[in-house]
């Protein structure tokens, strides 16, 4: 479980004293031995100086950095959830109609939670996460010192990358120095302030467990794991190196519990400051897109298209009338390199292509057939998120199956399905064997190619399926709305 760090609740009174629910979120952290960082144009006087090099002093760094440190506090208003009806002539029907309001009409109740925030620059702008700010209706930023309290205005906010920009109206703010993530290692001290469970100016230290970490569903943000200690509260506090730079923006943990389990995560701060220009200069964030649908490159994959190693983006779908389709992208090619940067596997590819400028023309190194080739894509603007759908298509009454030496039986699509799918021709997974399971096929697929080669027939299906006894061919398969290569075995039947 991968947990994204709420807002704690404010009620302090009744966490203490072990009455109320925690929070299941936690904020992530990393560190770095990376050189001094300027103090960000626009930094007020009272900007915090980086610690000395090679300083391990963590009462120093709290002294300096702390200051920058904020609370955020958020006010929502939570609408009730609808009632359930009960049946005429129930008995509890007129216990409700006299002393509960009837569903719909209960009075709003006004939601209060707790996140962390750091100073980016003497204008007053400060960063936290975006899902700190999600639905709020007022926000109000208080210093470490609890002395002063501000009403924060969103400046923008981006739920891809869990980046949120503030705004306060306030003079000689404290600043945070800015670090590079990019320079942080595995094995770095780091550090964490923020406001667990609400107790402010709360910091806490580990080391950098791994960079560049991809996380399920999470397709932009490459994470830094530490092993620093957050707990709802810390979220969209700063991650710290030795030198008193913040390195990240603590954004997740992992937990099974909702508690801290020791793997946090934190948002690289290089990332988190490009969104906040974007989000500074125009409240929302600019992204590029291809319009293709990819997978990881697998061993058995890679030998299927006689790629010398597990390497790219292997294209399982291209969108019509999209930048790919327009370049000549077709399913089955393997995007090695975007731009001249090479693509080391799957996770690379949508970072590369998001930080891209609609509009740029950018040439692809692509494995077609056996052989390196090169394609140019003009990259588009990517529309605002929106959650697809996957059904399964309506197969209809099928012709007896038949067996084929990849240990699978298969009919045909029908005409109908065809239709709906939005393809010409199809065979639809009936049986299989045990080790064909094992390979990640499964019973109802619908087969449409075969190392990236369409066939209009089951004869023509079997010629290409063919390969030495020992080796394995990468069938594109349709499951629901979603297109993935499967290796298969060969010699298997």
């Amino acid at each position: 479980m991968k947990p994204r760090i709420a807002p704690v609740s404010l009620l302090i009174a009744a966490a203490l004293a072990g009455c109320g629910p925690r929070s299941n979120t936690e904020a992530p952290v990393a560190a770095s031995a990376s050189a001094p960082a300027a103090v960000p144009p626009g930094a007020s006087a009272s900007a915090i100086a980086p610690l000395p090099a090679g300083s391990n002093d963590f009462t120093a760094l709290v002294k300096r950095v702390g200051p920058a440190v904020v609370n955020v506090t958020t006010v929502q208003t939570a609408r009730p959830q609808p009632g359930m009806a009960l049946p005429p002539g129930d008995p509890l029907s007129e216990f409700f109609r006299r002393f509960m309001p009837p569903p719909g009409q209960q009075p709003p109740q006004q939601a209060q939670g707790i996140g962390s925030g750091f100073v980016i620059d003497g204008e007053g702008h400060i960063l936290t996460n975006a899902h700190v700010v999600a639905d709020a209706e007022e926000v109000t930023v208080r210093l470490a010192d609890s002395k002063r309290e501000y009403k924060a205005r969103v400046v923008g906010s981006d739920a891809l990358t869990d980046v949120a920009l503030l705004k306060v109206e306030a003079p000689n703010l404290p600043v945070a120095p800015i670090g590079h993530s990019a320079q942080l290692q595995p094995g770095e001290w780091v550090a964490a302030i923020g406001s667990p469970f609400g107790f402010a100016n709360t910091i806490t230290a580990g080391i950098v467990s791994a960079t560049q970490r991809s996380l399920p569903d999470e397709t932009y943000v490459p994470f830094i794991q530490t092993d620093v200690a957050v707990n709802p509260g810390n979220s969209g506090g700063p991650l710290l190196n030795m030198r008193g730079e913040v390195v990240g923006i603590n954004s997740q943990i992992y937990s099974r519990s909702g508690g801290y389990m020791g793997i946090s995560f934190a948002i690289p701060i290089d990332m988190a400051m490009e969104i906040a220009q974007q989000l500074k200069a125009s409240g929302r964030v600019t992204r590029g897109r291809l319009g293709i649908g990819i997978q990881e490159v697998s061993e058995p994959l890679a030998q299927s298209f006689k790629l010398d190693s597990a390497r790219g983006a292997l294209v399982t779908a291209v969108e019509p009338d999209s930048p790919a389709a327009r370049a000549g992208l077709v399913p089955g090619d393997v995007i090695l390199s975007f731009g001249g940067q090479a693509v080391a596997d799957a996770t690379t590819l949508p970072r590369l292509v998001a930080g891209t400028k609609p509009g740029t023309e950018v040439p692809l190194e692509v494995w077609r057939n056996g052989a390196a080739a090169t394609v140019k894509a003009t990259v588009a603007q990517a529309p605002n998120p929106q959650v697809a759908q996957a059904a399964q298509p309506a197969r209809g009454s099928a012709p007896k199956p038949a067996a084929t030496q990849l240990g699978i039986a298969v009919s045909e699509l029908p005409a109908a399905a065809r239709r709906a799918l939005g393809v010409p021709y199809g065979l639809v997974v009936e049986e299989l064997q045990a080790g064909v399971a094992r390979a990640g096929l499964q019973q109802g697929d619908v087969i449409v190619a075969v190392n990236g080669q369409r066939f209009a027939s089951l004869e023509e299906f079997q010629r290409l399926a063919q390969a030495p006894a020992g080796g394995s061919v990468a069938l594109l398969v349709r499951r629901g709305e979603a297109s993935l290569f499967v290796p298969v075995p060969v010699g298997k039947g």
